[in-house]
């Protein structure tokens, strides 16, 4: 079983992509560059269904204006911490 990113670096890699609203003309341009990147980490750290979707999530995100607000790690770790366990517990065969 994979283990699961500190919600920490999920915050920070979630802050990591605030960071063009710090640049003012430039901000949108730097998501060039910062979208692929932020969804193949996405992808390495989450991995299997969840690392594949949220990648592809992450990068729209990404490269979509104004869409940088949404914290995608962070989603992604909630998700694999509380409802991808609730899944996998829901089934009991009897």
């Amino acid at each position: 079983m994979k283990q699961k990113p500190s919600l920490i670096a999920c915050i920070l890699l979630d802050a990591t992509g605030y960071l063009s609203y710090m640049l003012p003309l430039l901000g949108e341009w730097t998501d060039i560059v910062w979208a692929p990147l932020s969804a193949y980490l996405f992808y390495r750290m989450f991995g299997g269904k969840t690392g594949k979707i949220g990648g592809l999530f992450n990068m729209a995100e990404e490269l979509l204006p104004f869409t940088d607000f949404i914290p995608t790690f962070t989603i992604g770790y909630f998700y694999t911490s509380f409802l991808e366990r609730k899944e996998t517990n829901s089934f009991k065969p009897s």
